[in-house]
Protein backbone atom coordinates (compact mmCIF):
# COMPACT_ATOMS: atom_id res chain seq x y z
CA UNK A 1 0.00 0.00 0.00
CA UNK A 2 1.18 3.52 -0.77
CA UNK A 3 0.11 6.31 1.53
CA UNK A 4 0.93 9.89 0.61
CA UNK A 5 2.49 11.44 3.69
CA UNK A 6 0.40 14.45 4.75
CA UNK A 7 1.89 15.29 8.16
CA UNK A 8 5.65 14.93 7.84
CA UNK A 9 5.57 11.53 9.61
CA UNK A 10 6.86 8.63 7.53
CA UNK A 11 4.68 5.85 6.15
CA UNK A 12 6.86 3.44 8.11
CA UNK A 13 5.97 5.19 11.38
CA UNK A 14 2.24 4.78 10.66
CA UNK A 15 2.82 1.10 9.87
CA UNK A 16 4.67 0.66 13.16
CA UNK A 17 1.92 2.43 15.09
CA UNK A 18 -0.69 0.08 13.63
CA UNK A 19 1.54 -2.90 14.43
CA UNK A 20 1.70 -1.78 18.08
CA UNK A 21 -2.08 -1.34 18.02
CA UNK A 22 -2.43 -4.87 16.65
CA UNK A 23 -0.44 -6.22 19.59
CA UNK A 24 -2.70 -4.45 22.07
CA UNK A 25 -5.83 -5.66 20.27
CA UNK A 26 -4.62 -9.25 20.47
CA UNK A 27 -3.78 -8.83 24.16
CA UNK A 28 -7.35 -7.76 24.86
CA UNK A 29 -9.01 -10.30 22.56
CA UNK A 30 -10.26 -7.64 20.15
CA UNK A 31 -10.52 -8.74 16.52
CA UNK A 32 -10.77 -5.28 14.93
CA UNK A 33 -11.36 -1.62 15.73
CA UNK A 34 -13.44 0.96 13.85
CA UNK A 35 -11.83 4.40 13.96
CA UNK A 36 -13.85 7.43 12.74
CA UNK A 37 -12.30 10.77 11.63
CA UNK A 38 -10.47 11.85 14.77
CA UNK A 39 -7.07 12.32 16.33
CA UNK A 40 -6.89 8.51 16.59
CA UNK A 41 -7.38 8.06 12.84
CA UNK A 42 -4.79 10.75 12.09
CA UNK A 43 -2.35 9.13 14.52
CA UNK A 44 -2.77 5.67 13.00
CA UNK A 45 -3.06 6.49 9.28
CA UNK A 46 -2.11 10.12 8.59
CA UNK A 47 -5.61 11.10 7.39
CA UNK A 48 -5.95 14.66 8.71
CA UNK A 49 -8.97 15.81 10.66
CA UNK A 50 -11.02 18.65 9.29
CA UNK A 51 -10.55 22.08 10.79
CA UNK A 52 -13.42 22.38 13.30
CA UNK A 53 -16.41 24.52 12.39
CA UNK A 54 -19.38 25.85 14.31
CA UNK A 55 -21.58 23.17 12.76
CA UNK A 56 -20.92 19.73 11.31
CA UNK A 57 -19.50 19.16 7.83
CA UNK A 58 -21.69 16.33 6.63
CA UNK A 59 -22.02 14.23 3.48
CA UNK A 60 -24.57 11.66 2.35
CA UNK A 61 -23.70 8.46 4.26
CA UNK A 62 -21.28 10.51 6.36
CA UNK A 63 -21.70 8.11 9.28
CA UNK A 64 -19.72 5.39 7.43
CA UNK A 65 -16.52 7.47 7.39
CA UNK A 66 -13.59 5.73 9.03
CA UNK A 67 -11.21 2.79 8.95
CA UNK A 68 -11.56 -0.81 10.07
CA UNK A 69 -8.20 -1.91 11.46
CA UNK A 70 -7.40 -5.49 12.39
CA UNK A 71 -4.12 -7.11 13.48
CA UNK A 72 -1.77 -8.24 10.71
CA UNK A 73 -3.59 -6.57 7.83
CA UNK A 74 -3.86 -3.17 6.20
CA UNK A 75 -6.81 -0.88 7.07
CA UNK A 76 -10.09 -1.07 5.19
CA UNK A 77 -11.40 2.47 4.71
CA UNK A 78 -15.14 3.12 4.26
CA UNK A 79 -15.64 6.63 2.87
CA UNK A 80 -18.43 8.66 1.25
CA UNK A 81 -17.75 9.65 -2.36
CA UNK A 82 -17.48 13.33 -1.37
CA UNK A 83 -14.77 12.49 1.16
CA UNK A 84 -12.83 10.54 -1.46
CA UNK A 85 -13.17 13.38 -3.97
CA UNK A 86 -12.44 16.36 -1.76
CA UNK A 87 -10.30 15.06 1.09
CA UNK A 88 -8.08 12.51 -0.63
CA UNK A 89 -7.67 14.47 -3.88
CA UNK A 90 -6.50 11.39 -5.74
CA UNK A 91 -4.17 10.02 -3.06
CA UNK A 92 -3.82 6.24 -2.89
CA UNK A 93 -4.39 5.16 0.72
CA UNK A 94 -5.00 1.46 0.05
CA UNK A 95 -8.27 -0.46 0.26
CA UNK A 96 -11.20 1.95 0.10
CA UNK A 97 -14.90 1.11 0.00
CA UNK A 98 -16.44 4.19 -1.63
CA UNK A 99 -20.10 4.86 -0.81
CA UNK A 100 -21.85 6.93 -3.48
CA UNK A 101 -24.84 9.12 -2.73
CA UNK A 102 -27.35 6.64 -4.22
CA UNK A 103 -25.69 3.51 -2.80
CA UNK A 104 -27.03 1.35 0.00
CA UNK A 105 -24.69 2.63 2.70
CA UNK A 106 -25.75 0.05 5.27
CA UNK A 107 -25.07 -2.83 2.86
CA UNK A 108 -21.63 -1.56 1.81
CA UNK A 109 -20.64 -0.86 5.40
CA UNK A 110 -21.78 -4.32 6.44
CA UNK A 111 -19.84 -5.91 3.56
CA UNK A 112 -16.66 -4.11 4.66
CA UNK A 113 -17.10 -5.36 8.23
CA UNK A 114 -17.75 -8.91 6.99
CA UNK A 115 -14.56 -8.82 4.89
CA UNK A 116 -12.58 -9.03 8.14
CA UNK A 117 -13.98 -12.48 8.90
CA UNK A 118 -15.77 -13.73 11.98
CA UNK A 119 -15.53 -11.00 14.63
CA UNK A 120 -16.18 -11.76 18.29
CA UNK A 121 -15.06 -8.47 19.84
CA UNK A 122 -14.91 -5.07 18.08
CA UNK A 123 -13.38 -1.86 19.41
CA UNK A 124 -15.24 1.34 18.57
CA UNK A 125 -13.66 4.80 18.56
CA UNK A 126 -15.29 7.06 21.13
CA UNK A 127 -16.31 9.66 18.51
CA UNK A 128 -18.09 7.22 16.21
CA UNK A 129 -21.54 8.19 14.91
CA UNK A 130 -24.36 6.35 16.68
CA UNK A 131 -25.60 5.03 13.31
CA UNK A 132 -22.22 3.43 12.64
CA UNK A 133 -22.32 1.70 16.03
CA UNK A 134 -25.79 0.35 15.24
CA UNK A 135 -24.65 -0.92 11.85
CA UNK A 136 -21.55 -2.55 13.38
CA UNK A 137 -23.90 -4.47 15.64
CA UNK A 138 -25.99 -5.58 12.67
CA UNK A 139 -22.96 -6.61 10.59
CA UNK A 140 -21.46 -8.65 13.43
CA UNK A 141 -24.47 -9.62 15.56
CA UNK A 142 -22.51 -11.99 17.75
CA UNK A 143 -19.69 -9.56 18.49
CA UNK A 144 -19.21 -7.60 21.69
CA UNK A 145 -18.66 -3.86 21.10
CA UNK A 146 -16.15 -2.19 23.42
CA UNK A 147 -14.63 1.29 23.73
CA UNK A 148 -11.51 1.29 21.56
CA UNK A 149 -10.23 4.79 22.30
CA UNK A 150 -8.42 3.95 25.58
CA UNK A 151 -6.38 1.35 23.66
CA UNK A 152 -5.15 3.92 21.14
CA UNK A 153 -4.63 6.45 23.92
CA UNK A 154 -2.08 4.10 25.54
CA UNK A 155 -0.07 4.18 22.31
CA UNK A 156 -0.21 7.96 22.13
CA UNK A 157 0.99 8.76 25.66
CA UNK A 158 4.66 9.00 24.72
CA UNK A 159 4.79 11.81 22.18
CA UNK A 160 6.63 12.78 19.03
CA UNK A 161 9.38 15.41 18.94
CA UNK A 162 7.04 17.34 16.63
CA UNK A 163 5.46 18.77 19.79
CA UNK A 164 8.62 20.74 20.48
CA UNK A 165 8.14 22.73 17.30
CA UNK A 166 4.45 23.31 18.06
CA UNK A 167 5.60 24.77 21.39
CA UNK A 168 8.16 26.99 19.66
CA UNK A 169 5.43 28.49 17.46
CA UNK A 170 3.49 29.49 20.58
CA UNK A 171 6.65 30.89 22.18
CA UNK A 172 7.37 33.08 19.16
CA UNK A 173 3.78 34.28 18.84
CA UNK A 174 3.85 35.39 22.47
CA UNK A 175 7.19 37.15 22.06
CA UNK A 176 5.82 39.10 19.10
CA UNK A 177 2.65 40.16 20.92
CA UNK A 178 3.57 40.91 24.56
CA UNK A 179 4.52 44.56 24.01
CA UNK A 180 1.07 45.25 22.54
CA UNK A 181 -0.53 44.83 25.97
CA UNK A 182 -1.09 48.50 26.78
CA UNK A 183 -3.96 50.46 28.32
CA UNK A 184 -6.58 51.04 25.63
CA UNK A 185 -6.01 47.85 23.62
CA UNK A 186 -8.90 45.36 23.53
CA UNK A 187 -8.83 41.62 24.14
CA UNK A 188 -10.17 41.16 20.62
CA UNK A 189 -7.19 43.11 19.26
CA UNK A 190 -4.81 40.80 21.11
CA UNK A 191 -6.78 37.72 20.07
CA UNK A 192 -6.50 38.66 16.40
CA UNK A 193 -2.81 39.48 16.74
CA UNK A 194 -1.98 36.11 18.30
CA UNK A 195 -3.96 34.13 15.73
CA UNK A 196 -2.33 36.05 12.88
CA UNK A 197 1.12 35.28 14.31
CA UNK A 198 0.29 31.61 14.78
CA UNK A 199 -0.77 31.25 11.16
CA UNK A 200 2.18 33.26 9.84
CA UNK A 201 4.57 31.04 11.82
CA UNK A 202 3.13 27.88 10.24
CA UNK A 203 0.41 26.68 12.61
CA UNK A 204 -2.38 24.96 10.66
CA UNK A 205 -4.93 26.49 13.06
CA UNK A 206 -5.22 27.30 16.77
CA UNK A 207 -5.23 24.06 18.77
CA UNK A 208 -8.30 25.29 20.70
CA UNK A 209 -10.30 28.56 20.85
CA UNK A 210 -7.79 31.33 21.60
CA UNK A 211 -8.61 33.06 24.88
CA UNK A 212 -7.42 36.33 26.42
CA UNK A 213 -9.00 37.51 29.65
CA UNK A 214 -8.49 39.47 32.84
CA UNK A 215 -9.70 38.83 36.37
CA UNK A 216 -10.01 40.77 39.58
CA UNK A 217 -10.56 44.53 39.56
CA UNK A 218 -11.53 44.39 35.88
CA UNK A 219 -13.17 41.65 33.81
CA UNK A 220 -12.54 41.60 30.09
CA UNK A 221 -12.79 38.45 27.95
CA UNK A 222 -11.97 37.99 24.27
CA UNK A 223 -14.85 35.50 23.94
CA UNK A 224 -17.47 37.88 25.34
CA UNK A 225 -18.81 41.35 24.53
CA UNK A 226 -16.36 42.82 27.06
CA UNK A 227 -13.56 41.79 24.71
CA UNK A 228 -14.40 44.82 22.58
CA UNK A 229 -13.84 47.25 25.46
CA UNK A 230 -10.45 48.97 26.03
CA UNK A 231 -8.50 47.53 28.94
CA UNK A 232 -7.55 49.70 31.91
CA UNK A 233 -4.26 50.81 33.39
CA UNK A 234 -2.80 48.04 35.55
CA UNK A 235 -4.98 45.30 34.08
CA UNK A 236 -3.30 41.87 33.83
CA UNK A 237 -4.01 40.09 30.54
CA UNK A 238 -3.92 36.30 30.72
CA UNK A 239 -3.09 34.57 27.42
CA UNK A 240 -4.24 31.02 26.68
CA UNK A 241 -3.60 29.66 23.17
CA UNK A 242 -1.85 26.95 21.21
CA UNK A 243 -0.48 25.96 17.80
CA UNK A 244 -0.79 22.86 15.62
CA UNK A 245 2.27 21.54 13.80
CA UNK A 246 2.07 18.38 11.66
CA UNK A 247 -0.88 17.12 13.70
CA UNK A 248 0.60 17.84 17.16
CA UNK A 249 -0.71 20.51 19.52
CA UNK A 250 0.76 23.00 21.95
CA UNK A 251 -1.04 24.80 24.79
CA UNK A 252 0.58 27.90 26.23
CA UNK A 253 -0.10 30.70 28.69
CA UNK A 254 1.47 33.87 30.09
CA UNK A 255 0.27 36.97 31.93
CA UNK A 256 1.24 40.50 30.85
CA UNK A 257 0.23 43.64 32.76
CA UNK A 258 -0.81 46.86 31.01
CA UNK A 259 0.81 49.38 33.34
CA UNK A 260 1.33 49.44 37.09
CA UNK A 261 -0.13 46.23 38.61
CA UNK A 262 -2.10 45.59 41.78
CA UNK A 263 0.15 45.77 44.91
CA UNK A 264 -0.27 42.01 45.47
CA UNK A 265 0.55 41.08 41.88
CA UNK A 266 4.28 40.41 42.09
CA UNK A 267 3.93 38.34 45.28
CA UNK A 268 1.20 36.26 43.66
CA UNK A 269 3.29 35.84 40.53
CA UNK A 270 6.16 34.39 42.55
CA UNK A 271 3.80 32.00 44.35
CA UNK A 272 2.39 30.88 41.00
CA UNK A 273 5.91 30.27 39.63
CA UNK A 274 6.72 28.19 42.71
CA UNK A 275 3.60 26.12 42.05
CA UNK A 276 4.57 25.53 38.44
CA UNK A 277 8.09 24.52 39.43
CA UNK A 278 6.77 22.16 42.10
CA UNK A 279 4.57 20.46 39.51
CA UNK A 280 7.48 20.13 37.11
CA UNK A 281 9.80 18.71 39.76
CA UNK A 282 7.20 16.12 40.79
CA UNK A 283 6.73 14.91 37.18
CA UNK A 284 8.87 11.79 37.44
CA UNK A 285 8.18 8.27 36.14
CA UNK A 286 6.00 6.31 38.55
CA UNK A 287 4.43 9.34 40.24
CA UNK A 288 0.63 9.31 40.18
CA UNK A 289 -1.03 12.09 38.23
CA UNK A 290 -2.98 13.04 41.38
CA UNK A 291 0.27 13.33 43.36
CA UNK A 292 1.77 15.70 40.78
CA UNK A 293 -1.40 17.80 40.91
CA UNK A 294 -1.14 17.98 44.70
CA UNK A 295 2.53 19.04 44.48
CA UNK A 296 1.61 21.87 42.12
CA UNK A 297 -1.20 23.07 44.37
CA UNK A 298 0.87 23.01 47.56
CA UNK A 299 2.70 26.39 47.28
CA UNK A 300 -0.54 28.23 46.53
CA UNK A 301 -2.39 26.49 49.36
CA UNK A 302 0.48 27.13 51.78
CA UNK A 303 0.24 30.84 50.92
CA UNK A 304 -3.42 30.79 51.98
CA UNK A 305 -4.65 31.20 48.40
CA UNK A 306 -5.85 27.66 47.72
CA UNK A 307 -9.37 28.74 46.83
CA UNK A 308 -7.98 30.97 44.06
CA UNK A 309 -6.46 27.95 42.23
CA UNK A 310 -9.74 26.90 40.69
CA UNK A 311 -8.72 24.03 38.40
CA UNK A 312 -6.29 21.13 37.98
CA UNK A 313 -2.57 21.42 37.29
CA UNK A 314 -2.99 20.22 33.72
CA UNK A 315 -3.84 17.60 31.14
CA UNK A 316 -2.15 15.29 28.70
CA UNK A 317 -1.51 16.80 25.27
CA UNK A 318 -0.41 15.48 21.90
CA UNK A 319 -2.46 14.86 18.75
CA UNK A 320 -5.41 16.11 20.83
CA UNK A 321 -4.98 19.27 22.86
CA UNK A 322 -6.66 17.55 25.84
CA UNK A 323 -5.75 13.90 26.37
CA UNK A 324 -5.51 11.43 29.21
CA UNK A 325 -4.03 11.35 31.72
CA UNK A 326 -5.33 14.44 33.49
CA UNK A 327 -3.02 15.93 36.11
CA UNK A 328 -5.91 16.19 38.51
CA UNK A 329 -6.98 14.93 41.92
CA UNK A 330 -9.13 12.09 40.56
CA UNK A 331 -6.57 10.60 38.12
CA UNK A 332 -4.45 7.79 39.57
CA UNK A 333 -2.50 7.09 36.35
CA UNK A 334 1.21 6.37 37.01
CA UNK A 335 3.29 8.68 34.82
CA UNK A 336 5.71 7.27 32.25
CA UNK A 337 8.90 8.80 30.88
CA UNK A 338 8.07 10.70 27.70
CA UNK A 339 4.47 11.55 28.62
CA UNK A 340 3.64 15.19 27.90
CA UNK A 341 1.17 17.36 29.77
CA UNK A 342 0.51 20.96 30.72
CA UNK A 343 1.72 22.62 33.92
CA UNK A 344 -0.67 25.56 34.30
CA UNK A 345 -1.27 26.93 37.80
CA UNK A 346 -3.18 30.15 38.22
CA UNK A 347 -4.37 32.51 40.92
CA UNK A 348 -7.79 34.03 40.25
CA UNK A 349 -8.42 36.31 43.22
CA UNK A 350 -11.89 37.86 43.29
CA UNK A 351 -11.84 41.65 43.21
CA UNK A 352 -8.04 41.86 43.16
CA UNK A 353 -6.13 40.18 40.32
CA UNK A 354 -5.61 37.22 38.06
CA UNK A 355 -2.35 35.58 37.04
CA UNK A 356 -1.61 32.37 35.14
CA UNK A 357 1.20 30.56 33.34
CA UNK A 358 1.21 27.46 31.15
CA UNK A 359 3.95 25.34 29.64
CA UNK A 360 4.22 21.79 28.38
CA UNK A 361 6.28 19.40 30.48
CA UNK A 362 7.75 16.03 29.50
CA UNK A 363 7.89 13.45 32.29
CA UNK A 364 11.53 12.50 32.94
CA UNK A 365 13.84 11.03 35.57
CA UNK A 366 14.81 13.70 38.09
CA UNK A 367 11.84 15.93 37.21
CA UNK A 368 9.94 17.08 34.17
CA UNK A 369 11.51 18.91 31.24
CA UNK A 370 9.90 22.03 29.76
CA UNK A 371 9.31 22.06 26.01
CA UNK A 372 8.58 25.80 26.00
CA UNK A 373 11.52 28.21 26.09
CA UNK A 374 9.68 31.54 26.44
CA UNK A 375 10.74 33.49 29.53
CA UNK A 376 8.78 32.92 32.74
CA UNK A 377 9.82 36.21 34.35
CA UNK A 378 6.94 38.66 34.95
CA UNK A 379 6.19 41.12 32.15
CA UNK A 380 4.84 44.51 33.24
CA UNK A 381 4.53 47.09 30.46
CA UNK A 382 4.97 50.22 32.56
Amino acid sequence: MTVTDTTGISEQEYTERRARLGEKLREQGIDAIFVPPSSDLEYLTGLERDIPSFGNVHYAHGWVTGALIAPDREPVYVLPRMYVAFHLWGRDIGEVVTVNETDDGEALFGKAVSSLGSLKRIGVGARTWGEAVIELGKAAPNAELVNGSPIVNELRRVKSDLMTYACSIADRAMAATADKVQPGVTMVDLHEEIEHKLRALGSRLPSFPTHMFSYGEHRHDSQEASGLEPIAEGEPVMFDFGAVWQGYCSDFGRTVVAGEPHPEYERCYEIMLAAQEAGRAASVPGALASEVNAACRAPIEEAGLGETFRHRMGHGIGVDVHEWPFISEEDETPLEAGMTFTDEPSILWDGKLGVRIEDIVVCAEGGGRYLNEHSRTPVINR
